[in-house]
């Protein structure tokens, strides 16, 4: 077996949310900690060692609708463009019951479920692997003991009402701070690794 790191890469307000009281699509909030100097740094560190990537279907059509050209705008950021590139080369392995088809290079959708898909990467060569933003695949993994590392955004943020990250009780488990970071607007940058007995 390989050894490879299953990440999961996500922002959370201070209260836990993963989205505001307008619904799934209310993440303003997350903004203006998402594009500073600190966010983009870390968020360029955090997948430079991964080779493949995890995406649920609504993170897909969101991934998939604005990065594929930003590598190739002069205008964006260079750690924007960078990571646009990163993306676009990274195997992603997409986790959906209704999608035809995925259309973005080196896509393909997954027949299984994520704690059985996570274990048979883990048989193949290859870099690490990390799930972008999708909550859903993120707890089936902590559940089923397959994640190894939480790459997570503390936004400076109270928003009150919406979505969780935990919904419900995860398993319990045991994590390592092992890299922090503060960016300029406030934001934590928090790497934990589970505490593996």
């Amino acid at each position: 077996m390989t050894n490879r790191t299953v990440i999961a890469n996500i922002a959370l307000s201070l209260d836990g949310r993963i989205a505001g009281p307008g619904g799934e699509h209310d993440m303003g909030w997350i903004v203006p900690h998402a594009i500073t100097d600190g966010a983009r740094a870390h968020m360029v560190a955090v997948t430079g060692s991964a080779t493949t990537a995890l995406l649920g279907r609504k993170n897909y059509a969101g991934f998939a609708g604005f990065w594929p050209s930003v590598a190739d705008d002069e205008n964006a950021d260079p750690r924007d463009r960078m990571f646009s590139r990163w993306l676009n080369e990274v195997e992603k392995v997409v986790f959906s019951r209704t999608l035809p088809g995925v259309e973005w290079s080196n896509s393909r959708l997954a027949d299984a479920d994520p704690a059985s898909v996570v274990q048979r990467l883990r048989e193949e060569e290859g870099g690490d692997i990390i799930v972008l933003a999708s909550t859903s695949i993120i707890r089936q993994l902590i559940h089923a003991g397959e994640l190894d590392r939480l790459s997570i955004t503390l936004c400076p943020e109270l928003v009150g009402a919406g979505e969780r990250f935990f919904t419900d009780t995860p398993a319990a488990t045991s994590w390592s701070l092992t890299a922090t970071s503060t960016t300029e607007s406030g934001a934590l940058c928090l790497l934990y690794d589970r505490a593996h007995d």
